[in-house]
Parts: C-alpha cells; sequence; structure tokens
C-alpha cells in the first residue's frame, strides 16, 4: 500500500522534507540563540552599570569613542560651563518633568552636554539654579549620544528656542555655537536644587522589540518545520488511502497526485 513512496515524485516530496525539518530547526535555534544573547548583553549592562557606580572616575579622554564597554563608566573633566538648553518629557520616578543641559567647554575646545539634573513641571528656565560659575571638575556616567523615538527619547520636533528633544551631537549642531563630542554624562551627585539622572543602558543591550522578534521568529521557525511533517503525513495518508480504495476497486486507478 506504501510502495507509492518509492516512485519518483515522492523521492522528490522525501527529499524536500529532509532538507526543509533541519533547516527549519537550525533556523529557529539560531534565533533562540540571538535572543538569549541580547539577553545576557541584558545582564551584563546591568551588572556594568552596578559596577560603574563604585569604580573610580577616568578622564573623559580615556573613555571616548562611547561603546557598549565604556557606556556608563565614571568618566570626569574640567572646563568652563556655558550654554544651556532644557530637555522636556522626560519621567523619573514616575513623575514628568526636564533635564538641565548645559554645555562645558573643555580645554581642547570642544564642548561636552553635562545632564546637571532634573526638575518636576513643565520645561521653564526660571525653575533652573544658575550653573557654577569659573573652572568646574565634572564627575559623572558617561553616555553616547541619544537617537529620537528609542529608549523613551520624545521623536517630536518644534520645540520652542532653548529646548532640545535628544541629547545628541547631531541634535545639538545647530544649537550650540561650539564644536560637541559625540558623548555626554549625566552628574553622579546632580547640582543643588535638582535630583540626579541615572545613567541609562546602552543601545541595543536590553529586551527590547528586537529581542521579542528574535524570540517570535523561533516559534515561527519551529511551528514550520511541524506544519512540514503535518503536511507531509498528511499528503502520505492521502495517497496511501486512495491506493487502498483503488486495491479494493471503490475507485478506478488512478495516477497518483499530489492533493491539497
Amino acid at each position: 500500500m506504501y510502495r507509492f513512496l518509492l516512485t519518483p515524485r515522492w523521492w522528490g516530496i522525501n527529499v524536500f522534507v529532509l532538507l526543509a525539518i533541519p533547516f527549519c530547526v537550525f533556523m529557529g535555534s539560531w534565533q533562540l540563540g540571538r535572543f538569549e544573547d541580547r539577553v545576557q548583553d541584558h545582564r551584563d549592562a546591568g551588572e556594568q552599570a552596578s559596577a560603574a557606580k563604585t569604580q573610580a572616575p577616568r578622564p573623559l579622554a580615556r573613555l571616548l569613542p562611547v561603546d557598549k564597554g565604556t557606556s556608563g563608566k565614571q568618566a570626569t573633566t574640567t572646563g568652563r560651563y556655558g550654554k544651556q538648553l532644557l530637555v522636556p518629557d522626560r519621567e523619573l520616578d514616575d513623575e514628568r518633568g526636564f533635564y538641565v543641559l548645559t554645555m562645558l567647554r573643555t580645554d581642547d575646545g570642544k564642548a561636552l552636554p553635562v545632564v546637571r539634573g532634573w526638575l518636576a513641571g513643565d520645561a521653564d528656565t526660571t525653575k533652573v539654579p544658575a550653573a557654577p560659575a569659573g573652572e568646574v571638575t565634572v564627575t559623572g556616567a558617561l553616555q553616547a549620544s541619544e537617537t529620537p523615538g528609542s529608549n523613551g527619547v520624545p521623536a517630536a520636533g518644534g520645540l520652542p528656542a532653548g529646548q532640545t528633544g535628544a541629547i545628541s551631537s547631531a541634535s545639538l549642531v545647530n544649537l550650540v555655537p561650539y564644536e560637541m563630542y559625540d558623548a555626554w554624562i549625566t552628574l553622579a551627585e546632580a547640582d543643588p536644587g535638582m535630583k540626579a539622572v541615572p545613567a541609562t543602558a546602552p543601545s541595543d543591550t536590553g529586551l527590547d522589540l528586537k529581542a521579542f522578534q528574535n524570540l517570535g521568529y523561533t516559534g515561527e521557525w519551529f511551528v514550520f518545520a511541524g506544519f512540514v511533517v503535518f503536511m507531509w503525513f498528511r499528503l502520505m495518508r492521502r495517497e496511501a488511502e486512495s491506493a487502498q480504495d483503488a486495491e479494493l476497486g471503490l475507485v478506478e486507478e488512478t495516477p497518483a497526485r499530489i492533493s491539497a
């Protein structure tokens, strides 16, 4: 009854199934590995952020450019505060407020964006304490430039003068008259009257949409493998039943064909 499995047509079907199943399993396992890597990156980023709080600060120049290994590290540099901007619509402890972002002009002529602290409510320059005058040494967690629309960074534009939606050299280049570092720091201890802004994990190291996409793709590939097995079994049973009916004379025997 199952002699049809040895026909050339079924040899082709069987070879396809034998190749498709391990391919689907391989792709599912690969996507699962990607998800596990992102979970591990998330754990490593959390451990790095915790360890960075107790590490001695290092000169800013030694930590640049910012990458996954240096993001969150304590950096220190010296300079004089210059132009100041407000960063609206930032939450801290589930409360809406804004960052106070002040440019620190360093000895090499570049400006480093420094988040001096956070204040509750709408962005208002009258609420902001004045920046310290003269030369200052700042210490805080090094951060990579933000990307609008990710990690809670607003993507909306059209902000009033003196405000910026994202802390990045690309966003600030037209707002301040200095050459900018492609990085920023958030002070370990906020200036008086404000709350310190905690450092965030490096981008692409969290359990974000990409991580759960990998997990979803894992399920899809394993489902595909199961579907291939199911369809092979269904086709085989139909053809076996047709062959049995033909042997019993219930139907006229015709060349086997695949039916969905």
